[in-house]
């Protein structure tokens, strides 16, 4: 008898770990699919000890069919690309676009190398004067090499990451302001109808001029390439987040408003106690499509401004006209568009941690 009460004491002890470890599961889940990473759950529960058949159905519908969706796309591009034929030889395929791809990280590799024996030489060479007692000859020189792809890369993001921030500290409160006035909107509204479908090729000789003429002295850190880029991504991507926030803070519920008043609540706390928080939602969605939209253009600026990064790389691999420079245009694109969708997946899950709605 008391073996069979201990068996029981053990089992449901075991079952109550099992249901804690399953709820800790569905709690990451929304996280995991935030991050694009939904199809990992079913694995996870599979190991937790739920039914194998059900998480293999949803494996399959997670996984395995966007996989075969992939396998798909690159089987048919491997078949057809041969058979175009350009000015530069046939259109490459994955092989040789993965080639390339491996190429570029091996001129990274090799260029960090060149960096660090350079700093190497500056230090043994300043430490030998320094010890001689010839402090007045020490100097210190940055290694001009060539930027590397993913150096390029890490310039696209710093200048979209710009753009982006600047078009963010414009639009939220224009926003606000414009869904809590309705004779603020009125008067904003047709410059957002006039403003919004101006394309980045419109906006950058305007905005090259401007900024040669108002920015003489650039620093360093900020080169004029790049501060112009980042303003062409501004001008293009505020208006989404402009738009969906005057929309988010229009919606809030009229109640809500009217306690603020009765309250006699400063602007100040009614905008960040009560706007702000029932308007988050759209405003959130409102800076995915910023981000998407300024990640877009910003291809098209680094282009004409020059501005070191993906858009100049592609550029200057087409004017290069080598037979390796379609392949490497092609990887410039898988790349840019696997960067797109990590830029949207981390506003995605920003979205998920700051938002009332999508945590419920």
């Amino acid at each position: 008898m008391a073996n069979a009460e201990t068996a029981a004491g053990a089992d449901i002890a075991r079952q109550a770990r099992k249901e804690r470890l399953f709820t800790r599961i569905n709690k990451a889940s929304s996280w995991l699919d935030a991050l694009g990473l939904s199809w990992t759950v079913p694995l996870l529960k599979i190991a937790a000890g739920d039914d194998v058949k059900e998480q293999v159905g949803e494996l399959k519908r997670v996984l395995l069919i966007p996989l075969l969706g992939i396998v798909a796309f690159v089987s048919l591009w491997g078949v057809l690309a041969p058979q175009v034929q350009t000015s530069l030889g046939a259109v490459p395929g994955p092989v040789q676009v993965w080639d390339q791809a491996v190429n570029l990280w091996g001129d990274h590799v090799r260029q960090r190398e060149k960096a660090d024996a350079f700093y190497d030489r500056q230090d043994e060479r300043n430490a030998k004067l320094e010890a001689a007692g010839k402090t007045d000859r020490i100097k210190w020189r940055t290694f001009t090499g060539a930027p590397t792809y993913i150096d390029q890369i890490g310039t696209s993001l710093k200048t979209v990451g710009l753009g982006f921030l600047i078009a963010t500290l414009i639009a939220v409160p224009l926003g606000i302001a414009s869904g809590l006035s309705r004779t603020f909107n009125g008067a904003i509204n047709p410059l957002i109808q006039i403003f919004k479908p101006v394309s980045p090729l419109a906006w950058l000789p305007i905005v090259t001029m401007i900024v040669s003429a108002t920015y003489a002295d650039a620093y360093d850190w900020l080169s004029k390439s790049l501060l112009i880029s980042a303003v062409t991504v501004t001008l293009c991507s505020m208006w989404p987040t402009l738009i969906n926030t005057a929309l988010g803070v229009a919606s809030v519920d009229k109640d809500l408003m009217n306690v603020g008043r009765v309250l006699q609540l400063p602007t100040w706390k009614t905008i960040t106690k009560l706007v702000l928080p029932s308007s988050l939602p759209l405003i959130f969605t409102g800076l995915r499509l910023s981000l998407g939209v300024g990640w877009m253009v910003l291809i098209a600026a680094e282009m004409l401004a020059q501005n070191p990064g993906l858009g100049k790389f592609v550029w200057d691999e087409f004017q290069n006209g080598s037979s390796q420079s379609l392949a490497k245009i092609m990887v410039a694109v898988v790349t840019i568009g696997i960067i797109g969708f990590a830029l949207d997946r981390l506003m995605f899950a920003l979205q998920r941690a700051f938002t009332f709605s999508a945590n419920r």
